[in-house]
């Protein structure tokens, strides 16, 4: 039975009605949506920007590629972005949805680093926040070389990217690591469990990321062998989210993920943090990402880089 739910935002669903949806992710469906990335020369025209690359050693040793881009007029103390991208934990690269951290760029003056983690199911368990983990470690490391201020670093990130965020930074509080100024989790993905409403609401029919294809992401992630889950890659079973940096974090009304974000961040208040949550009607998962003109996205961006603004300074 399909649940009832809340209607999508007009100018969302028009440009819905022009992309191909899935029920569900399959080997085969992952394998064509690999295929296709927006090179980051998509999203760096026109803008004077400096662009490094780099290589972050891995726990195990395996080299992961990092960008790094600062304004042509950065100032020798810029805070950092430090961004990690989507893609359900399967797909994407360091590019994805970069023109969100590079408005903060523009806005801030900020250097902004990437890294691209390895993906399941071709790895699995803690291995894709371990790579996020290493790459702040990396960049808190190399703060002086990359003018950036260790004080001001934020860690953000998108779906897939905003809970391997908040693993991240749940593992640098536990290890007493990086100091980490503040955290941006957009419509993160942060509970492998997939029983929420919101979760059930979008299920047994096409969609942008249903709980089907959210069900694969996260085989793909724990592998199914009935080993305990660590809560720094599925963050909504953390038991303590006390000591966190503040905390921005948002999702559609009409999304998979609405009500596991709203759960974490009313846990975070609970725990005597700061958390401010925005559920955006008839934003749909990714919204702002997708369709960055319309006029909910446009509410949206504003209303972090607003929140940045305020914490940066």
């Amino acid at each position: 039975m399909i649940l009832p739910r809340p209607s999508i935002d007009p100018e969302l669903a028009a440009g819905l009605a022009q992309m191909p949806l899935v029920a569900e992710l399959t080997p085969d469906i992952l394998q064509q949506l690999r295929q296709y990335k927006v090179p980051a020369e998509t999203y760096l025209e026109g803008r004077a920007i400096e662009r490094r690359e780099a290589s972050i050693m891995a726990a195990d040793g395996t080299a992961l590629a990092a960008t790094i881009l600062r304004p042509a007029d950065a100032a020798a103390d810029a805070p950092c972005i430090y961004w990690i991208h989507g893609g359900g934990m399967v797909l994407g690269d360091r590019f994805a949805n970069l023109d969100i951290p590079l408005d903060w760029l523009a806005a801030f003056g900020a250097v902004v680093v990437t890294v691209d983690y390895r993906l399941a199911p071709e790895v699995s368990g803690t291995t894709l926040v371990e790579d996020c983990y290493r790459g702040l470690e990396w960049v808190a490391g190399h703060a002086e070389e990359l003018g950036i201020d260790s004080s001001r670093i934020v860690v953000a990130g998108i779906s897939a990217g905003g809970g391997l965020a908040a693993g991240t930074v749940l593992l640098a509080r536990d290890r007493s690591g990086p100091a980490v100024a503040a955290q941006v989790l957009i419509c993160p993905m942060l509970d492998h469990r997939n029983m929420t409403v919101s979760s059930r609401q979008y299920s047994g029919e096409p969609g942008l990321w249903t709980r089907e294809s959210n069900a694969f992401g996260w085989r793909a992630v724990l592998g199914g062998d009935g080993a305990e889950v660590p809560a720094c890659v599925s963050p909504a079973i953390a038991t303590d989210l006390s000591r966190l940096p503040t905390t921005y974090i948002d999702a559609g009304s009409a999304e998979v993920f609405r009500d596991e974000v709203i759960e974490y961040a009313s846990r975070i208040c609970a725990a005597g943090g700061q958390a401010e949550l925005h559920i955006w009607a008839g934003g749909v998962h990714g919204f702002d990402g997708l369709f960055p003109e319309a006029r909910v996205s446009l509410a949206a961006r504003r209303a972090r880089t607003d929140w940045l603004a305020r914490v940066l300074a």
